[in-house]
């Protein structure tokens, strides 16, 4: 069974390693992130 806390925690998982890869990249590049993020919303 696929639970809520199942999917909270796979959630926080892919957005800490978005953090840690975004903090390699350019301030260009995650620019653009913020921006497709922001529309998202």
């Amino acid at each position: 069974m696929y639970t809520i806390e199942m999917a909270y925690a796979r959630m926080r998982e892919l957005q800490e390693m978005a953090n840690r890869s975004r903090a390699h990249q350019t301030s260009a590049a995650s620019k653009r992130a913020e921006k497709k993020r922001a529309k998202k919303r």
